[in-house]
């Protein structure tokens, strides 16, 4: 009973406090109530206690900080960071960068270029990983050599949301410039949070973005 409840409450919608439009959770950032009446995000949505939800772009963190939102969502005398929108991103690109690892472990991550081509033309991919300071020539290689291999209608994610040191210290190696991800439950789920990172840095629904878009969304 308790899990089917549990269940319920995830799939249900919830309304943002900006701009009244509800929403999936998935798509929004709850927040609660810490210790000394500070809001707190909840990004993995598992802390206890009373939650509002904020769109989960940084523009509309940013607004709810700016006119009090939290307040009148609490119907209580809270404080919201100033910094707030700043904080979440990291949370959520550490979030991003800790799962990859995981992904990793799970042994579904091929770095390196060639490798990577090997990957593709392999077909059991989910996706690939740019460094956001990777060559153009390098990108535009390995998107060509996807489009090949799977045509315009089957074209894989391709992310490009992390710089290499980031990467290197994700995947315990040293000049990670392209990555590819294997098919499988650990790769979608870094997939997923990646759509949520770069759904809050750019504000743009998946369903927006054409085609592959590396650095604002995920097809």
């Amino acid at each position: 009973m308790k899990a089917a409840r549990a269940e319920a409450e995830e799939g249900s919608e919830r309304t943002c406090i900006v701009t009244r439009t509800k929403g999936s959770p998935e798509d929004m950032i709850r927040f609660v109530v810490g210790p000394g009446a500070i809001v707190v995000p909840d990004i993995r949505r598992k802390l206890p206690g009373r939650g509002v939800y904020v769109t989960a772009h940084a523009d509309k963190i940013s607004e709810a900080v700016r006119r009090q939102a939290f307040a009148r969502g609490f119907k209580a005398k809270v404080t919201a960071p100033e910094a707030l929108s700043a904080q979440i991103e990291d949370l959520l690109t550490k979030d991003c960068l800790q799962t990859l690892s995981i992904v990793n472990k799970a042994g579904q991550v091929v770095a390196g270029f060639g490798k990577v081509e090997d990957e593709i033309a392999s077909g059991a991919i989910a996706g690939l990983i740019h460094a956001s300071d990777a060559g153009a020539d390098g990108i535009r290689k390995l998107t060509q050599t996807l489009h090949r291999r799977f045509g315009a209608d089957g074209m894989k994610p391709q992310i490009k949301l992390f710089e290499s040191a980031q990467l290197d210290l994700a995947l315990g190696r040293a000049n990670v410039i392209h990555a590819a991800l294997k098919a499988g439950a650990a790769s979608d789920a870094f997939l997923k949070r990646c759509r949520r990172l770069s759904l809050y840095r750019s504000g743009v629904p998946q369903e927006q973005n054409s085609g592959l878009s590396v650095d604002e969304g995920l097809d």
